[in-house]
């Protein structure tokens, strides 16, 4: 099992980018994938997007063309280039493993992203 850590979150402006990072050593090596969430005040945990074990990768509609997921396996760290914020992706932002397998169930802290007018 893996623990993974987001950060690279913070306050930005609407239209602006931020690149978040999720860090879980062994993840690469054990086949796990990764997958970004994020929760709104307020509201369920929703999935972003997902990088499968083969580097396919998946987005919600509302993110697609605006996000992007990549990983460095060197680092074992997945990241999520967000750009063209808008207020709707104010939320904290989660990553966990794909595989059921590589994931003790517990959310980690996750990194708040905030998007200003």
């Amino acid at each position: 099992q893996v623990q993974p850590v987001e950060s690279g979150g913070g306050l930005v402006q609407s239209g602006g980018s931020l690149r978040l990072s999720c860090t879980a050593p062994g993840f690469t090596s054990a086949g796990c994938g990764m997958a970004w969430y994020r929760q709104a005040a307020g509201k369920q945990r929703e999935w972003v997007s997902t990088l499968a074990t083969v580097g396919t990768t998946f987005y919600s509609d509302s993110v697609k063309g605006r996000f992007t997921i990549s990983q460095d396996r060197t680092k074992d760290t997945v990241y999520l280039q967000m750009n063209s914020l808008t207020l709707e992706d104010t939320a904290m932002y989660f990553c966990r493993p794909v595989a059921a397998r590589c994931w003790s169930g517990s959310w980690g802290p996750g990194t708040q992203v905030t998007v200003s007018s």
